[in-house]
């Protein structure tokens, strides 16, 4: 799996099929130039973290809106079985954002998450600034479900950076909480 991404690196660009709220559309990521996004990465539909972690994504997405973030979840599933998913699951009829198709692993493969000889994606999350960069992406084991509310942590950490240059956020720092700015006074003293 080689991935050609890099932190404050241009994300790759793609365009690929989706289901989002009831009808297949196109999603092609520089439309989203100007806003926060992330990448929501998971292996399959109609498996078994997955729809927990979707669902969680559902619960936040109203707030992750607020603070100018698209999330476009991926899974090497076709628009037909994320439909299908959609129709059946309670969890999943709560989501309301795009879900890519990524059928032949185009997506998978440029962002390093594909499993090869298993053709779908391990749990990935990657978040990408209103310019188009790369700020944060994580791979883990499919067995481990990932945090919405470190996410959105993690987003409101890059957007005080981004907003603060010369600021930096401590290890779980939340808004309100005091931040660094880094300097020779500080070495030795944290």
């Amino acid at each position: 799996m080689e991935s050609s991404l890099v932190i404050n690196g241009l994300a790759p660009p793609f365009e690929a099929k989706a289901y989002h709220k009831g009808q297949i559309t196109t999603v092609k990521l520089y439309q989203y130039k100007g806003k926060w996004v992330v990448l929501f990465f998971y292996p399959a539909d109609f498996t078994f973290i997955c729809p927990t972690e979707l669902g969680e994504m559902a619960d936040h997405y109203e707030e992750l809106q607020k603070l100018n973030v698209e999330v476009l979840s991926v899974s090497t599933d076709t628009v037909f079985v994320h439909k299908a998913w959609h129709d059946v699951s309670e969890t999943i009829r709560k989501i309301e954002f795009p879900m890519i198709a990524d059928t032949a692993a185009q997506i998978c493969t440029a962002y390093g998450t594909i499993i090869p000889m298993e053709g779908i994606s391990l749990r990935a999350t990657v978040i990408i600034d209103p310019d188009g960069a790369v700020k944060a992406f994580e791979i883990q084991d499919n067995s481990i479900g990932r945090s919405a509310k470190e996410l959105v942590r993690k987003i409101k950490a890059a957007q005080f950076v981004r907003e603060h240059g010369g600021e930096v956020c401590p290890a779980s720092w939340e808004p309100g909480k005091k931040t660094l700015k880094p300097g020779l006074d500080l070495v030795g003293k944290i």
